[in-house]
């Protein structure tokens, strides 16, 4: 193809939309394949990494046909290369614009997993479960560094993992920030996916309002009792403010997924009530947020 002026012009990769899958054994590679397919990729589970290039122009080159491609990479292999930061500066050179999706889970998480199907870690050799885990940890840290998009699944079942790929990566507009506000109980952890945490637990906690105690913040009698506490509203506000001020610089600097994490102590009434209503009045403000609640309905 050439300009008008005669001179050719360089293909537009960026039309392709490519989606890389990577992460920890045990992490939830499998189930993330399978979410985006649901919403329309054309999915190569277990791509060699030396093969991503290849694949990538295949997938310009077939236009239509796979121009929503996701690459899922196991490059814990000694057959070929595990430099995938490199590979993927290659591929931006090339002129694509891939995302990395890197899944991650707690190493006793992980351990369980693994005990569950009776499976060795592909790592661990003559090892215990825990050196195999390390020495993927190890191959990875660069590329868990640089991913668009952490997940953490040490406590999504596999039906809220892949609502959450679908949620991200089911409309094709990938222009705009998408926000997820993520509720979650301190005594379970923090969220290592987070950008942001807020913490709730400078509310009276309805745990102790016997009528109250039973439900969750999604009901409107916790919501009112929450969001009537003072302060409450005013919290709300002011993050509201900051995440729609931020957005645009996020947007600018290449970040399509931003994770505001809600704390209270159990992330069952004061964490679920404010990211509610965190996401709706970011919703308001033209924000695309949802909420999701990692631990409601784990006490």
């Amino acid at each position: 193809m050439v300009s008008e002026e005669g001179e050719p012009i360089a293909p537009d990769r960026t039309t392709t939309d490519l989606v890389i899958v990577t992460g920890v054994s045990g992490g939830g590679r499998s189930t993330v394949a399978r979410a985006l397919e649901n919403v329309g990729y054309y999915v190569v589970d277990n791509l060699p990494q030396a093969l991503l290039l290849d694949m990538a122009e295949l997938a310009y080159a077939a236009r239509g046909a796979a121009r929503r491609t996701a690459m899922v990479l196991d490059v814990r292999s000694h057959a070929f290369s595990t430099d995938l930061p490199g590979a993927v500066k290659s591929l931006r050179e090339r002129g694509f614009n891939p995302r990395m999706v890197f899944v991650d889970a707690d190493d006793e998480v992980l351990i369980r997993r693994f005990e569950s199907v009776r499976r060795s870690h592909p790592l661990q050799g003559a090892g215990r479960l825990s050196d195999g885990i390390a020495a993927e940890r190890k191959l990875l840290q660069e590329a868990r560094e640089q991913a668009d998009v952490l997940i953490d699944t040490s406590h999504l079942n596999v039906n809220q993992l892949r609502g959450r790929i679908e949620e991200m990566f089911g409309e094709e507009d990938t222009t705009q920030i998408r926000v997820t506000v993520l509720s979650f109980g301190f005594k379970y952890g923090l969220p290592p996916d987070a950008d942001f945490v807020l913490d709730a637990r400078f509310l009276p906690n309805p745990y102790w309002v016997p009528e109250l105690r039973e439900h969750t913040g999604k009901e409107t009698e916790v919501s009112r009792y929450v969001l009537g506490q003072r302060g409450a509203v005013t919290f709300v506000e002011t993050y509201a403010r900051l995440i729609n001020a931020t957005a645009p610089g996020f947007e600018r600097e290449g970040k399509r997924y931003l994770t505001i994490a809600v704390g209270c102590t159990g992330g069952k009434h004061r964490s679920v009530a404010i990211a509610e209503e965190l996401a709706r009045r970011l919703r308001e403000m033209r924000l695309a947020a949802s909420p999701q609640h990692r631990d409601l309905g784990r006490e």
